[in-house]
């Protein structure tokens, strides 16, 4: 099981107010931006903003990053051998295929593997 990325999670109700500073702070493009369920999403550098309504921010904000990993289903018996709980199962999403964890201290993580045409775009593997 690898971890290739990780992600901080920052959080706002206007994406296209909160992206022009960080561009200027990162010297980074946005890498990916879409819609999922009722929030905006945007990954660049080591951010990923999530935007949107708090009500639809709160559904979110249990997990304190977004890591993506190689192999998910690696992922869960590493996590599931640690003592994690699963949370959220493996589930496909636009990116490929994401699950939430939560340790055995208490800290929640959702992991992510992308498809294999945005890890090239995104990482060049």
């Amino acid at each position: 099981m690898t971890i290739l990325k990780t992600y901080a999670r920052l959080w706002t109700e206007d994406l296209d107010r909160a992206l022009p500073l960080l561009e200027q702070l990162t010297g980074a493009q946005v890498d990916l931006r879409l819609t999922f369920h009722a929030v905006e999403l945007a990954v660049l550098g080591d951010f990923l903003v999530i935007a949107g309504p708090a009500d639809e921010r709160a559904k979110y904000a249990h997990a304190s990053a977004t890591v993506i990993v190689e192999d998910l289903d690696d992922l869960q018996t590493t996590l599931k051998a640690a003592g994690a709980t699963l949370t959220t199962p493996a589930t496909a999403g636009p990116t490929g295929r994401f699950l939430y964890a939560r340790h055995v201290d208490g800290a929640e993580i959702e992991y992510v593997e992308w498809t294999p045409e945005l890890r090239r775009r995104l990482l060049g593997r």
